[in-house]
């Protein structure tokens, strides 16, 4: 494939306002464009980047779903996060200029690869990119508090109600039905990231299914009551 075949528009993206929602002009974009290295395609399962791999660039999801996940002393896999198309990976090795976590493929995925010094350059330049960039690094601070919240405080039936809220929202935000969806990660996967075991995670969303709350066939899942989810939150917080 020639260079020019790889090379990737973020100007005519649909999701340049979800991994870098800026205020360009078509001048600035068109050096923003310059700045996007390439578009890589990884195969599910595949990793993206492991952990102590060395840091050059971060990676904005175009297409798929990625999963997060570090490695205990006792060689257990702890996933930390799940991305989706519009979203950023690579931000956990800014500090140490090596990567703290593996990045792996749910789906078949594509991402665009933006080299880390040269989007350094142009932030000098451009404060836009510069406050952009800031404000995801702060979306994922907030982000991660709220996982916090979640392995801290909450039961098991407001741990899933949160997890399927945030990922129904940020579905919507992408045109994507707000009340039904595919789930790209095992239950064993959101287990591990709410901090639940297996068995937990199968019971809740038969209880689920059973109270009217959702409908489910495997990884399909139709959000039957809504209010019903955001209640279980409410009371959480009313605690």
């Amino acid at each position: 494939m020639k260079l020019n075949e790889l090379k990737v528009a973020c100007s005519s993206c649909n999701l340049r306002e979800l991994c870098l929602p800026v205020g360009f002009g078509r001048d600035d974009l068109t050096r923003l464009d310059a700045l996007v290295a390439s578009r890589k395609t990884v195969k599910r399962g595949d990793a993206l980047f492991h952990a102590g791999d060395p840091f050059q660039s971060l990676y904005a999801v175009r297409t798929g779903f990625f999963k997060t996940c570090v490695s205990s002393e006792d060689g257990r896999d702890q996933v930390t996060g799940f991305q989706m198309a519009g979203e950023l990976l690579g931000l956990d090795a800014i500090s140490q200029d090596r990567h703290t976590c593996d990045a792996i493929a749910l789906e078949d995925a594509q991402v665009c690869q933006i080299p880390y010094s040269q989007l350094e350059s142009l932030s000098r330049e451009f404060t836009e990119l510069q406050h952009s960039f800031h404000k995801i690094m702060s979306r994922e601070i907030v982000r991660d508090h709220g996982v916090m919240l979640l392995l801290g405080s909450m039961r098991a039936e407001e741990r899933l109600a949160a997890f399927l809220l945030n990922l129904t929202q940020r579905l919507a935000a992408r045109g994507f039905s707000p009340t039904s969806l595919v789930l790209r990660m095992t239950r064993e996967e959101i287990g591990s990231y709410l901090g639940l075991k297996l068995e937990t995670v199968s019971r809740t969303f038969s209880k689920f299914q059973e109270d009217g709350v959702l409908e489910v066939k495997q990884r399909h899942i139709r959000v039957l009551d809504l209010d019903a989810l955001h209640a279980l939150l409410n009371s959480s917080s009313a605690c």
